[in-house]
Formats: structure tokens, C-alpha cells, sequence
């Protein structure tokens, strides 16, 4: 046989059971989005590459996005992120938009990275942001929407944290270490990177980026102070808001969170499995009130986070948090077909069964009723109805329960209530 062409690398299939664990997730994110009384949008998925050199930082520009020329010799961009998309929708119809912004979107981006675990080059993400409010109040709600959705998915406060930090504040620590504004974001990045490098490794990087050793002690005690957010009036009104909204359980202060783009301007949080089952963020996000201005729009401050499908999804399914049977047969009744000459006849049946709300899934050709049972059960339907010679002429249809096995035949007005008898009955365990 001829080698099967292999997909792209970094990409991924998804079968139906993927399809179908992917379809749960967005779900699950819409629920919890509306919930929050957040709206769905969404961007193209070509944007020119200006448009993220312009904030999001020179790694993601120059390493991590897929660049090329359309014909007309103009760089377009695959979307690594959507934040400056969003950006630049808001900043196009500023003035017709209705404030605050409450917004959220899942769909695939693309990212120029070396596969492995935890990380593909194409990927699904969750954002959401509230756009028109430059309170600690707004930051705490984006938090809060991310404890719900950990809540909803069954991640307990013992699976998972969200640490935070605030930038203002670590910006009046390196000013007192004599830090220049103008080193700030290397500075940034060593911070981000304290928990990715060995010391020695972090400690070269710190002397790399031009930091005397008074002032990287000075930083290593910053980093090591976890009272250090009482000091900021915004982390304090920020935890008194978490606390109002019930899920404070699930936050902590962690001055070593930075994130890594530069357009973050004050509160910043990543989220982290606390079993040690991937080392990498399962979501990241902050503030960056800046950012609208930086595409052409009036200074509007916003808040948002961003989540991809890969880490956590290898988390649920560490802890057995995925749910059972996705990936089935979405048609709970299947019809069988006795022969090739009463084929139509079963069309007929599914039909009219179709017509009355169900979902229906009919074999499609004539085959032993045995083999059509077997892949029924294989699918996952719960029902299948037989309609044969001696049926037919009695106006006759009968039913089979596939996971108890009983079967009885009734007459064909009344195959809807049986229908409906059968599903509303609870599995047995």
C-alpha cells in the first residue's frame, strides 16, 4: 500500500470522539460566558502582521507567527492571538458601540512553535474581555468568570490556581531598584522566565539583561515577598471583590506572574494545575488600558484572558473530568432495514419520527438485523425499531430498549409515547 500523506506538523485531526470533546469545551465556555452576560464576535482569521507588531511584543512577531505575501506582496498573518483584532473592531466603530463592552470568542489560531506536549502550532482558544472599565472590579469579574468555568468543568481549588499579579505595582519596585523605564520590559521578561530557567541559567539572564548584582538581589526579594500586593490599593480592592464574588478560593498573589506581552498595563493572572501534571500556564490575561490608542482608537481601558484547548484539556483528562459517551451517534433512535424491498418503508418510519422533534439515524442499506443491532450499540443509540413484512401488514412497529435488551412490538400510532417512555427512563448503572 502507498504511505498515507501524513497532516501538517503541529496540527491535529479531530474524529468524532475529538470532535465531539471539542464541541463540550465551546459548550461549556458559551455557557459560562453568557452567564457573565458576555456576547459572542469574532475576527478574520488573516490580519496584516502591523497589526501585531504594533504591541504584542517581537517574539511573537518575528519567531511565533506563520508571515507570508499575498499576490499583491502585502505580509498577512495567520492569527496568533485575537486581543488586537478586538482592538481594532473596537477602535472602527468606537463611537457607535454601546460601553462597557462585555465580549468572548473560541475559534483556531496559529502559532509558528516547536510541538509537544501541551502545545501544537494550531490550537482553539477562549477570550473574553470587558472593554470600558479601568476598575480592579472589572479585572476581579474577568477572574471570576474564570473560577466559574473552572467550577463548571469540575476543578476543584485543589486542582488549580490563579495567581496574580499587578504591573503598576512591580513598576514602583523596579524604580526603587533604579531600574530604568526603558529596561522595564527586558526586566519583564527575565521575571517571566524565573520558574522556566535554572538559577544559574536565570541568574546569567539577569546579568545579560544589564542588572547590577544589588539590583537582581533586590529583585529576588521582590519576588519572593508574597505580602507584597498589599502595598497596591488596586490588588486590595481586587481581592475584596474576588471575596464578594464567591471565589476567592480559587486565587493567590504570586509576584513572580508577569505575562510576557507588552501590552499589559496593570492587573495580570495566569492559571496552573497544582498536581504537577503539565508545567505550562492553562490560561493567561491582565489589563492593558494602552492598547486601543496603539491601532488608531481613542484610550479605552479593557481587561481580558485567553485560554487555549490543549492544557487544559490534558488536565480533565488526567483527572478523569472528561465526559463519558462524547463522540456518539448525536440520533438516540436508529431504524433498522428488514429488506432491500421494505428499505423505503424504514425511510418512511425515521421520517415521520424525525418529524415529531427526534433525532433519527436509519441504516442505510439492507443488511442482518443482527450486524445492524451490533453497530446501533457501537454508535451508541439507545432505541432501535424494527419494521418488517409482518409489521407492516399488522400497522405494527417494534421496539428494543439496547441497553436492557427488551423489546416489544406496538402498534404505530403509539411509537412516539413508547419513544418518549423509553428515553425519559433513567439508565441503569
Amino acid at each position: 500500500m502507498a504511505e498515507v500523506i501524513k497532516s501538517v506538523k503541529g496540527t491535529r485531526d479531530f474524529y468524532p470522539v475529538e470532535k465531539g470533546i471539542l464541541a463540550w469545551f465551546y459548550a461549556t465556555i458559551r455557557e459560562v460566558s453568557e452567564q457573565f452576560g458576555y456576547q459572542e464576535y469574532d475576527g478574520p482569521y488573516l490580519e496584516t502582521i502591523e497589526l501585531y507588531a504594533a504591541k504584542s511584543g517581537e517574539e511573537l512577531v518575528k519567531e511565533q507567527s506563520f508571515v507570508f505575501e499575498d499576490r499583491g506582496g502585502n505580509p498577512i498573518t495567520l492569527r496568533p492571538e485575537l486581543t488586537p483584532t478586538l482592538v481594532r473592531m473596537v477602535a472602527q466603530r468606537q463611537h457607535q458601540l454601546v460601553f462597557p463592552l462585555r465580549w468572548w470568542s473560541f475559534g483556531p489560531f496559529w502559532r509558528y512553535e516547536r510541538p509537544q506536549k501541551g502545545r501544537s502550532r494550531e490550537f482553539f482558544q477562549w477570550n473574553i474581555d470587558l472593554i470600558g472599565v479601568g476598575t480592579p472590579e472589572a479585572d476581579a469579574e474577568l477572574t471570576a468568570v474564570i473560577a466559574t468555568f473552572f467550577k463548571k468543568i469540575g476543578l476543584t481549588p485543589q486542582d488549580v490556581s490563579i495567581l496574580v499579579n499587578n504591573r503598576r505595582l512591580m513598576d514602583g519596585e523596579l524604580k526603587t531598584l533604579g531600574i530604568p523605564l526603558s529596561h522595564r520590559p527586558e526586566v519583564y521578561r527575565l521575571v517571566d522566565r524565573r520558574d522556566k530557567l535554572s538559577a544559574s541559567d536565570w541568574q546569567q539572564y539577569a546579568q545579560e539583561v544589564g542588572l547590577n548584582a544589588a539590583q537582581i538581589s533586590g529583585l529576588k526579594t521582590i519576588l519572593e515577598n508574597t505580602d507584597l500586593w498589599q502595598k497596591s490599593e488596586e490588588l486590595r480592592r481586587f481581592f475584596l471583590a474576588l471575596q464578594a464574588l464567591g471565589v476567592s478560593e480559587y486565587v493567590r498573589y504570586a509576584p513572580e506572574v508577569i505575562r510576557g506581552l507588552d501590552y499589559y498595563t496593570g492587573t495580570v493572572f495566569e492559571a496552573y494545575d497544582r498536581k504537577g501534571i503539565i508545567p505550562r500556564s492553562i490560561l493567561g490575561g491582565g489589563r492593558y488600558d494602552n492598547l486601543m490608542a496603539d491601532v488608531g482608537g481613542e484610550t479605552l481601558p479593557g481587561v481580558g484572558f485567553a485560554m487555549g484547548d490543549i492544557v487544559v484539556m490534558l488536565v480533565l483528562s488526567k483527572l478523569g473530568l472528561i465526559p463519558k459517551n462524547i463522540g456518539l451517534t448525536p440520533a438516540p433512535i436508529f431504524v433498522t432495514v428488514f429488506n432491500q424491498e421494505h428499505l423505503l418503508d424504514s425511510f418512511k418510519l425515521a421520517s415521520e419520527i424525525r418529524q415529531s422533534g427526534f433525532y433519527v439515524s436509519c441504516y442505510p442499506l439492507e443488511d442482518k438485523l443482527s450486524k445492524q443491532f451490533k453497530y446501533a450499540d457501537r454508535i451508541g443509540a439507545r432505541v432501535a425499531l424494527v419494521l418488517g413484512p409482518d409489521e407492516i401488514q399488522t400497522s405494527q412497529v417494534t421496539i428494543k430498549d439496547l441497553l436492557t435488551r427488551d423489546q416489544h412490538t406496538i402498534p404505530r400510532g403509539h411509537v412516539i409515547e413508547a419513544i418518549e417512555d423509553l428515553l425519559a427512563r433513567k439508565i441503569p448503572s
